[in-house]
């Protein structure tokens, strides 16, 4: 039986914003032409591994799927990038986009770099395209307010806490996406019930601080939430940064189960605070804050 052939986006999509959108769309738009809508990628870490994204990835692979198949991408390959990074840029082309992937269609942005060291460019795609019988399309940078769009910015924007940019850039509300862990339950025991996630290993950690959120517990039902990021400096022992979040008005169990929670806007850096009865208070008025 023969192999269908595939329209494949190149690139490693960390955040899946507006400009790794265009590539993607241009990948799906080749549905018409009968290909299946495909994505070439490596897993989150390998982001570590490249110029600018030492502060590490924006989001886990599980979120980096779910985000690829909601643009449309039907197949996704990430393979460990140790088995690609030696290949020469010939190889690349026809093991990897002619035999693995049956490309017809490839598409990437500007600065896509393959091939061992990254010697190869668009320029030797193209040109490799013309052998291995697939048609490269080159897709233009996407500009908002006067900058490209790119991760490395939206790695600034969320270190730095402005969220309203980078949600522009990203093209939609940047979330956490992970398992609710059992915490310490001081939330609980004053009054204020939290659900906790960890960041992985890698991942980058927005700056430290309260975060007015909403988060969807169940089947796309979303309520309003405060977050708190960082190391909770008020109780002792706490280092390892976590999201902590109260969701206002639920009552419900999230325990071990996979929550979203977006941002929409950094309140206030992170504090420590003399007692408890201090940070009950403040998270009080953090809480009235995020109702209006």
């Amino acid at each position: 039986m023969e192999r269908k052939k595939t329209a494949v986006a190149l690139g490693l999509f960390d955040g899946v914003h507006l400009g790794h959108r265009a590539v993607l769309r241009a990948a799906c738009e080749q549905r018409k032409n009968g290909l299946i809508p495909s994505a070439f990628t490596f897993e989150p870490g390998s982001v570590l591994r490249k110029a600018g994204g030492a502060s590490g990835y924006i989001y886990g692979q599980r979120a980096k799927i779910r985000l690829l198949n909601e643009c449309g991408i039907v197949r996704t390959d990430f393979p460990p990038f140790d088995t690609v990074c030696g290949l020469s840029g010939e190889e690349f082309a026809s093991r990897i986009l002619h035999e693995r992937m049956n490309a017809a269609y490839v598409c990437c942005g500007s600065n896509f770099r393959f091939g061992r060291g990254a010697l190869c460019g668009v320029d030797e795609l193209r040109e490799l395209g013309k052998r291995f019988g697939f048609f490269v399309n080159i897709v233009p940078d996407v500009e908002l307010g006067g900058e490209t769009v790119s991760s490395s910015r939206i790695r600034e924007l969320l270190q730095s806490g402005d969220i309203p940019s980078a949600n522009e850039l990203l093209g939609f509300n940047y979330f956490i996406n992970a398992t609710v862990t059992d915490g310490n339950h001081i939330g609980r025991n004053i009054g204020f019930p939290t659900i906790n996630q960890q960041f992985a290993e890698g991942q980058l950690v927005p700056r430290y601080g309260v975060y007015r959120t909403v988060t969807n517990v169940v089947d796309g039902v979303m309520l309003p939430s405060v977050t708190n990021v960082g190391v909770k400096p008020t109780i002792d022992g706490v280092r390892r940064p976590l999201a902590e979040t109260h969701i206002i008005g639920y009552s419900g169990d999230l325990y071990g189960k996979n929550a979203d929670v977006y941002f929409k806007s950094f309140i206030r850096p992170e504090m420590k605070f003399g007692s408890l009865d201090e940070l009950k208070a403040q998270i009080a008025a953090d809480i009235l804050k995020c109702s209006n």
